[in-house]
């Protein structure tokens, strides 16, 4: 199982010297406040304080640490208003994404104020100032107004706080593909340039290393890996003990290899394993049961939807695997499915997930246990990332609901109908005019301005259809 945490994330408190005299004891009131935003936004981060920065030299220091440190993200927060061209150089030498937090220690302006309170609470005017700055130096940020208090702005904080950790993960990330299906338009990307904007390097590999690994599962480990699964899975009895063990020792193979090499997503066209003539069977068990354990996935060597699943690990959880399969005009929705490779942690809890023995012509192998399961009714988001040229990509994203929908006995591969919330026809209107591609990443609930935050941070497109 791939480890998930908390994002990481650097306060950057800025003020200035300036009210010492006037107001004393004024850095050590406002670090106070500083702490007890740490404090209340601890249950969905990590925030990093240290003291305030006061001079323009104290910025670039925190931010230079920052950058040499493991948090994913700087929020800025005025705690008295600090001039903007202070913050400048500074961000010029950031890489990490930026968030202006523009809130005070008090929601409300009473009759009781004082100059005192005035002071404690001028923040606006110094984002004004400093937003300014950012902009016309040409610093990507995004900005947050509201009462720090209250849940509103402790999501708004998280769903920014898990794009900036999505985005330290793309950066780090690598991701392994085995082959590639000939002539399939819309998988196809510029490695050097997906490296340079989206993050992550790809590496192409063979099945061989997949096999040397094979070779040496032991059957203690297959049969755990069994006893596992039947925690979780309904077993068909058809399904032959011999041709589950390979399809775990296979799977055992796969996760170990992904460790060893440290890959968090990985692509394995049905053919190359095929065509590598020393496997019996197409590894769909071991696809659904790695992307249940957090690691990305695609289909037929397509590299932009294993990332964007990995993506939606981190950004949201639980990110399956998807194509839209079929349209159904009379339920105004898609049915999604695939080959069968799905991740069951987004299975439906009133129905059984069931591992079955499937018959499957493609490839030419022998057959491969298939997990099968539908998703949980209610909101859904579906995304797909887009290669258009060069370091132009991008991310195009529907939002609408699982259906509540009878079984379909004879479909043996993860199926279920998504409803767009403004119909199956403007919906696919608008993803084929954007370019949308047919692989996708599908997470439950509604989970837009989590990927737009991240389109934001990337500097790729968004389009919602």
């Amino acid at each position: 199982m791939l480890e998930t945490k908390k994002p990481r994330i650097g306060l950057l408190g800025i003020m200035q010297e300036l009210y010492d005299d006037m107001l004393p004891g004024i850095t050590e009131r406002q670090a106070n406040y500083a702490k007890e935003i740490v404090k209340q936004l601890s249950d969905v981060a990590d925030v990093v304080f240290a003291t305030p920065a006061r001079v323009r030299e104290d910025i670039e220091k925190r931010v230079k640490e920052f950058n040499n440190s493991d948090v994913d993200g700087i929020m800025i927060v005025m705690l008295t208003y600090s001039p903007g061209m202070r913050l400048v150089r500074a961000l010029q030498e950031n890489h990490l994404p930026i968030l202006l937090a523009n809130i005070q220690p008090v929601p409300e302006v009473t009759q009781d104020w004082d100059m005192g309170d005035l002071t404690y609470n001028q923040g606006i005017h110094g984002a004004q100032d400093n937003a300014n700055a950012m902009l016309r130096t040409g610093i990507n940020f995004e900005v947050v107004t509201g009462d720090w208090k209250s849940e509103t702005f402790k999501s708004y904080f998280l769903d920014w706080a898990k794009a900036a950790q999505t985005i330290t993960k793309l950066r780090r990330m690598k991701v392994a593909v085995f082959g590639q299906m000939p002539g399939m338009g819309d998988i196809s990307v510029d490695s050097s340039a997906f490296l340079r904007k989206i993050g992550p390097l790809i590496i192409h590999e063979s099945m061989g290393t997949i096999y040397s690994i094979f070779e040496k599962v032991s059957k203690k480990e297959i049969d755990e890996l069994i006893e596992k699964q039947k925690k979780h899975f309904q077993i068909d009895p058809k399904l032959k003990r011999e041709d589950h063990e390979y399809a775990a020792k296979f799977e055992i193979a796969i996760k170990r290899f992904l460790e060893d090499k440290g890959y968090e997503a990985f692509s394995i066209y049905f053919q190359a394993v095929a065509d590598d003539g020393r496997f019996k069977q197409l590894p769909l068990m071991a696809a659904s049961d790695l992307m249940a354990e957090g690691y990305g996935y695609g289909a037929e060597g397509d590299v932009c939807a294993a990332t964007l699943v990995a993506a939606g690990h981190s950004l949201i959880g639980d990110a399956h695997f998807a194509e839209m399969y079929a349209m159904d005009f009379k339920r105004d929705s898609v049915l999604i499915s695939h080959m069968g490779e799905g991740n069951w942690k987004i299975a439906r809890k009133d129905r059984a997930i069931k591992l079955i023995d499937r018959p499957l012509g493609i490839g030419g192998l022998e057959n491969p246990p298939t997990i099968v399961f539908s998703a949980q009714p209610g909101p859904a988001t579906i995304a797909s990332l887009v290669p258009i040229e060069g370091e132009r990509f991008r991310l195009v994203v529907s939002r609408g609901d699982v259906l509540d929908t009878e079984e379909m006995p004879h479909v043996e591969m993860p199926y279920f109908h998504f409803k767009p919330v403004n119909g199956v026809r403007n919906c696919l209107d608008g993803w084929l005019k954007y370019g949308g591609t047919h692989h996708q990443c599908f997470n439950l609930g509604e989970q837009t301005r989590r990927w737009k935050l991240l389109c934001e941070m990337l500097g790729i497109e968004y389009a919602e259809v």
